[in-house]
């Protein structure tokens, strides 16, 4: 029998082929991991669905597979079993293999213009931006078996479009024309090494790129006088470390960007565009930019303003080490209110960082630098902290920011020594 690729989960249907854990000839049991898969930010194992020996393999290594597609072909009387999830980010369990996507495609056929199938459509406010911003009517795609059209629903009816569009010898409906991209010959000057986008890169580019074209983004910059907060991170940092946890500016930063968030809540808010609402959000969710060899990631600390600063740092530390192995789950990159893109550690200044959609603001930190500072009638020698607050303008004015920004220094500049201080 074969094993297919099972359901990945919403709006999740491929992914790239990074690990193969078995061989022709061995024996493999049911829920036994056979291959690994790279899908947007994160890397899944995927199970086998059944027991038995591999007679067949039918991926290698940097194949970009999809789902219903045939992994592996076991030999004998397998023992198929209801396909389990993939490790996170997978969603929920199917209750079988995927079809082929041959049958996937032509499950259905496409409404004609003007046939309308699902007079009230639900939706997600993605789903209906998306919709929207492809100039696709939701009444004419039938749902889910609750009739709720997600993200998967969507580009089925647009994969059936451009379907029977080609087969018609059309364009696809509603494409504007596109001049293809110029190609150009690098070899012809010198030595060069092709390496393909990585779904993770891929994912960091078309995410950058709405970001960037549709935010109307400002950025304010200021510094803080982090002198305080440092002595802070020496004097406490021993018995941080005996707790098992190591006590960087970081953490500190948390708290403090989680105080101004509670007086200036606009930055803690997404702005819906399908409903010209702004949801402001009551919790705090802490986005943190690790840089990864194979790209940004950004994994969420939730509740920041309810957490102590130890449990601040061993949570950092941990989402850093989940982040760089490739361990982080999609889900742990989900629901973040606000970003801090923390720069220090590897050098530079002021930068304009992009906001992470759908959050409205992003805090830039760079290298903290000892300067000559006038405090009263003196200059001391302070060490000031350059900062980046990019926000989008069509939720935050240019005032909001300059005050949120002031507000954010004095915290930072006035940490509370109890707010580090260990219970005994």
């Amino acid at each position: 029998m074969d094993v297919k690729l099972p359901k990945l989960g919403e709006g999740a249907d491929s992914g790239v082929v990074v690990n193969i854990f078995v061989k022709e000839g061995d024996s493999v049991a049911s829920g036994q991991a056979i291959i690994e898969l790279e899908n947007e930010k994160a890397v899944a194992s995927i199970p086998s669905t059944a027991t038995g020996k591999v007679e067949k393999i039918f991926v290698k290594n940097g194949d970009r597979i999809s789902v219903g597609q045939r992994l592996i072909a076991l030999a004998g009387e397998g023992q198929p079993s209801p396909a389990p999830a993939a490790s996170k980010p997978a969603a929920k369990k199917p209750s079988a293999p995927a079809p082929e996507p041959e049958e996937v495609e032509e499950e259905a056929a496409p409404a004609e213009e003007g046939e309308i199938v699902n007079p009230n459509p639900v939706a997600s406010p993605s789903v209906r931006r998306m919709a929207r911003e492809l100039d696709i009517d939701l009444r004419m795609i039938r749902g889910g078996e609750d009739g709720r059209i997600v993200t998967a629903d969507l580009r089925n009816y647009i994969h059936r479009l451009m379907t029977a569009a080609a087969k018609a010898g059309k364009a696809r409906p509603g494409a504007p024309a596109k001049a293809p991209a110029e190609q150009i010959n690098f070899a012809q000057w010198g030595p060069i090494v092709k390496r393909p986008l990585t779904p993770l890169r891929e994912v960091i580019s078309r995410r950058m790129l709405e970001s960037w074209n549709s935010v109307a983004r400002v950025t304010q910059f200021d510094e803080a006088d982090c002198t305080t907060l440092n002595e802070l991170r020496k004097k406490f940092g021993p018995a941080y470390e005996a707790k098992g946890a190591k006590l960087t500016l970081t953490p500190l930063i948390l708290k403090a960007v989680a105080a101004t968030l509670k007086k200036h809540q606009a930055f803690n808010a997404s702005l819906d565009e399908v409903a010209n609402e702004i949801i402001v959000k009551e919790y705090i969710h802490l986005g943190i930019a690790v840089d990864t060899d194979q790209g940004l990631m950004v994994p969420v600390i939730r509740d920041v303003d309810k957490k102590s600063v130890l449990d601040l740092a061993k949570e950092l530390e941990q989402l850093a080490v989940k982040s760089r192995e490739r361990k982080i789950s999609a889900e742990e990159m989900k629901g973040g209110t606000f970003t801090i893109s923390n720069q220090g550690a590897i050098g530079g200044g002021h930068f304009t960082p992009i906001v992470n959609k759908p959050e409205v603001a992003i805090l830039g930190l760079g290298r903290g630098v000892m300067k000559a500072v006038v405090r009263g009638d003196r200059i001391e020698a302070r060490m000031m902290t350059p900062l980046a607050l990019s926000y989008d303008h069509r939720v935050i004015d240019g005032g909001a920011a300059a005050r949120f920004m002031v507000d954010l220094v004095k915290q930072l500049e006035n940490f509370e020594e109890a707010n580090v201080t260990l219970k005994s």
